[in-house]
């Protein structure tokens, strides 16, 4: 064959070059095959799939299925769709002008049928990229049979004075027009029936049939699905003939551990910004990913719906935003995100998850800010002591910075205070420092700080295990000592009991 096949311009050539036209589920076996062999990956960016998803996906590849995702929203469904076209290969030859991206070998339009009968091989081909053979659609219930497979033209039947039976008055819809290519559609169940059995014939016929007139056209397509798993049942909106002539059925997940999270959040999140440095503390970025363990594990969450890692994403991005807007007020030379920015970042949570009716009961905020304790409580327990568990061995290490609390002694921190008072006011709290040192790993190689961070996460943490009380008054975080609020707040009840009775007495 030539050196260069984009320089053939007919059928003749093509021919004579001795090229071979493949069916395009053959085609992307083959590229997919020379891939493994060569150690190639083919699904860059997609973490935490390496075991389970993407293996599934080679076998339906391998076996020439049609396959369906299954999945919660933000489990990289879309993204590994869109990623499939780089197994097609970077161009193939069709009839020049044609709709369908005809086989030049093997013509199954009625416009190119004609036109190889006439001309034979010296009818003219083009070479088409990637990106011509891949289309994708969102279902919704307003997508008709024409969107999909097409219709026929009634101007195109006057004009030419054809029969409605005729190919040459179709209009073809999108699937056609992807012949020899990958279509997605997104959501499957969200299709009306009547659109399914559309599908299910061209899946397994291999044609396609326009308002019921006897035309067949061939057509040769890779046809990928996704679909949430509590819609994809014969209870829910898919038809059992469609759901059986999907080959391979493939369910999708979140991630399976924390690290492969925060890879995830990492890789997608914006966090370097144009104008300063930006430094996050590792056992923040552990708390952010550990929130949307939390919030998948909720009571309050509904769980059919699902947690996105985009709110993981946002998160991070939030918090580095409320951290860099400080960094600004305060005329500081970098970003530094505190424990106290995740608190100011609640906005990235309750727009990405929704609650059950106990849920909306408790109020949105107060569930995201539930949620953050629990993650926080979690990562701290991770690597810190459980405070209780440490006082019944006698070997309490937080003992002076409880005592620090007694005596009615509070510490205020916001999310708008500079880097020096900040630090300033967590290092006259006596020992933080140095449970901070002990237990954090690699916090001896950090800057002030971080290490200042680390410190507040102590404060926070401890607080999640009811060793320290916290209020929140305009932003502003006061710590202090838990056994004390527990005695304010019993003056507090007493006081409104005798002022109860004092109002029946009246």
């Amino acid at each position: 064959m030539q050196k260069d096949p984009l320089k053939l311009k007919t059928i003749g050539e093509l021919r004579a070059a001795g090229y071979r036209v493949l069916p395009v589920k053959e085609e992307i076996r083959q590229n997919l095959i020379r891939k493994l062999k060569a150690g190639e990956e083919v699904f860059p960016g997609i973490i935490g799939y390496e075991h389970t998803v993407i293996p599934e996906i080679y076998n339906a590849i391998l076996s020439r299925h049609d396959f369906i995702l299954l999945g919660l929203r933000g489990q990289a469904k879309s993204r590994i769709i869109r990623m499939l076209p780089n197994l097609l290969d970077e161009y193939i030859p069709i009839i020049k002008g044609c709709e369908i991206n005809d086989n030049p070998y093997r013509p199954v339009c009625k416009a190119c049928h004609d036109k190889v009968a006439e001309y034979g091989d010296e009818v003219e081909i083009e070479w088409i990229g990637r990106d011509a053979r891949y289309g994708e659609k969102l279902a919704t219930p307003d997508v008709t049979i024409a969107d999909l497979i097409g219709d026929i033209d009634p101007i195109k039947a006057a004009v030419h004075r054809l029969h409605y039976a005729h190919e040459g008055v179709i209009h073809f819809g999108i699937i056609p027009r992807t012949n020899r290519g990958i279509f997605a559609i997104n959501e499957l169940p969200d299709l009306q029936p009547r659109i399914q059995v559309g599908l299910f014939n061209l899946m397994q016929e291999k044609d396609i049939q326009i308002r019921g007139f006897p035309v067949r056209i061939p057509i040769d397509v890779l046809m990928v699905y996704s679909a949430n798993p509590e819609d994809y049942t014969n209870r829910g909106n898919i038809i059992t003939p469609l759901k059986d002539r999907i080959g391979s059925q493939i369910l999708t997940h979140y991630p399976r551990d924390i690290q492969s999270g925060m890879k995830i959040t990492a890789q997608e999140a914006w966090v370097e910004r144009d104008s300063l440095p930006v430094r996050i503390l590792p056992i923040l970025r552990e708390v952010i990913e550990q929130t949307a363990v939390e919030a998948r594990q909720s009571e309050f969450v509904d769980q059919k719906s699902g947690v996105s890692a985009r709110m993981t994403i946002s998160l991070l991005e939030n918090v580095v935003s409320n951290a860099e807007r400080r960094a600004y007020l305060c005329n500081e030379s970098e970003i530094v995100p505190r424990i106290c920015d995740l608190y100011a970042s609640l906005s990235a949570i309750t727009g990405k998850i929704e609650l059950v009716y106990e849920g909306e009961q408790e109020g949105l905020v107060n569930v995201a800010k539930g949620l953050l304790g629990k993650a926080i409580k979690t990562i701290f327990l991770n690597y810190f002591p459980e405070p209780f568990a440490a006082i019944k061995k006698g070997q309490n290490p937080y003992q002076k910075i409880t005592d620090y609390f007694k005596g009615d002694r509070k510490l205020e921190l916001s999310d708008t205070l500079g880097d020096e008072p900040y630090r300033k006011r967590l290092q006259q709290v006596p020992g933080l420092a140095e449970v901070t040192h002990r237990y954090i790993p690699g916090m001896e190689e950090q800057p002030p700080s971080l290490l200042a961070v680390g410190m507040e996460f102590v404060l926070e943490g401890l607080h999640q295990n009811s060793m320290l009380s916290k209020d929140e008054i305009d932003h502003v975080r006061i710590y202090g000592d838990m056994i004390q609020r527990m005695f304010d707040g019993l003056h507090q009840d007493d006081d409104d009991d005798d002022f109860e009775d004092f109002n029946r007495w009246a």
